[in-house]
């Protein structure tokens, strides 16, 4: 059986099998090697992913994944006060909520690979204009999340990371070392273009290989065709206890 690598975050997440998504581009990398699991929920936030927990990740399972991202920290960083702020998470408790997180996944599988995503970089003026391509006129006046907060979360996300030992992929920072960032990885000031998915897919590998979770390096499920003896097919199926 396949070992299984799950996503688990918000919308971020969700749409990352999406024509060009990240979760699409790790399914091709790990082919024949593990299977990518989606659970990604548009507009939760590490709060409302508590609950979810027992059911993605129960303790006592007998198949459970050698590695898991959790990304989430876009909607927790939604200000108060604003059209998201339903979404919102004070910063203290989203920390919280990432040990929690952590802990939980530590406990069903201490050989898990945990991966840490921060929120992306906010293009305010995006989602300025995305508000009002939907709304018009009522559309908010002010960006319910600003860079400078989704920063403060992701910041905190590394920090989270270091203090329980696991890897991190600070997706703020990255995304702000390219030029013209804002258009070029952001579709709507937060969601991610193919090039902003492409900088996840990467960012990701990158982190798997550096964890002893390289694709060309895990044996595939099956034998390659090249490996089967057309006179004699069941051989190579025995020798590897099929």
């Amino acid at each position: 059986m396949r070992p299984e690598i799950v996503l688990f975050g918000d919308s971020i997440t969700e749409q990352s099998f999406r024509y060009g998504g990240w979760g699409a581009s790790l399914t091709d990398a790990y082919s024949r090697k593990a299977d990518i699991v989606v659970r990604g929920y548009g507009g939760y936030t590490t709060r409302w992913a508590l609950f979810l927990l027992h059911h993605i990740f129960p303790v006592g399972s007998a198949s459970l994944p050698v590695a898991a991202t959790i990304f989430f920290g876009a909607n927790d960083a939604a200000l108060p006060g604003r059209t998201s702020a339903s979404q919102h998470v004070p910063i203290e408790e989203y920390k919280e909520n990432l040990r929690k997180i952590v802990h939980h996944l530590k406990e069903c599988c201490p050989t898990m690979l945990i991966v840490l995503i921060t929120p992306p970089p906010i293009d305010e003026e995006g989602r300025l204009e995305f508000a009002k391509s939907i709304y018009g006129e009522k559309a908010m006046k002010l960006p319910e999340r600003t860079n400078e907060v989704a920063g403060n979360y992701a910041n905190e996300c590394v920090n989270v990371a270091k203090e329980l030992g696991v890897p991190s992929v600070n997706l703020w920072s990255k995304m702000q070392e390219t030029q013209g960032w804002q258009k070029k990885f952001l579709s709507d000031g937060l969601h991610l273009t193919p090039d902003g998915n492409k900088v996840v897919y990467e960012e990701v590998v990158k982190t798997f290989n550096g964890a002893g979770l390289s694709a060309p390096e895990m044996p595939s499920d099956f034998p390659h065709h090249s490996e089967i003896d057309p006179q004699n097919p069941r051989k190579v199926f025995q020798q590897r206890g099929l």
